[in-house]
């Protein structure tokens, strides 16, 4: 990320990192097509509001664009914005760390569910997970009490409704095309 003032560029690249670790060898075209899914789905879903600018390097500012051709298809200028300390995950799945969960409580996140899931299975309707935004280390999984005490309780259903209304749209949109 590069501050530019009231914007920051965002740049994808084709490094790894797991866990704050960059890894010595990268993926050949990970940046462009981790920016290219961003734009499918901002472009898809233009109801939600996003930080999105610009991604062609010729609609940046006039210092950025001697770099075009390291930019191109990589890139994306976007508002900045205040953060939410609040990771929003909606499962439609029982997987990772909510399957953990589960096994101990037959919750994820607060929220009861039927007994007799397996790893993996199809919820009975997705639920909303949210976790916190760790500076360091890993995020942790509250429950929406915890995250209405932390943000409060308006801000906490509006993303909460968002969250589960985008999962749905977008997991609607590829059951269909299998």
């Amino acid at each position: 990320m590069y501050n530019l003032g009231d914007k920051l560029l965002i740049v994808a690249t084709d490094r790894i990192s797991a866990f704050d670790v960059v890894m010595p060898n990268g993926i050949t075209d990970k940046g462009s097509i981790l920016t290219a899914i961003s734009l499918f789905w901002f472009k898809r879903f233009p109801q939600f509001e996003n930080h999105l600018l610009a991604w062609e390097p010729a609609d940046y500012p006039d210092k950025l664009r001697r770099f075009a051709d390291q930019l191109a298809g990589r890139s994306m200028l976007v508002k900045k914005t205040k953060v939410v300390p609040i990771e929003c995950v909606a499962r439609g799945y029982l997987a990772g760390s909510g399957w953990k969960e589960y096994q101990q409580t037959q919750s994820v996140c607060g929220v009861k569910l039927p007994a007799g899931l397996r790893q993996c299975d199809k919820l009975p309707a997705p639920i909303f997970t949210p976790a916190t935004k760790e500076e360091s280390g890993h995020d942790i999984n509250i429950s929406f009490e915890e995250t209405a005490q932390r943000i409060g309780v308006n801000l906490a259903a509006t993303l909460r409704e968002r969250t589960l209304s985008l999962y749905t749209g977008a997991a609607d949109y590829a059951a269909k095309r299998g």
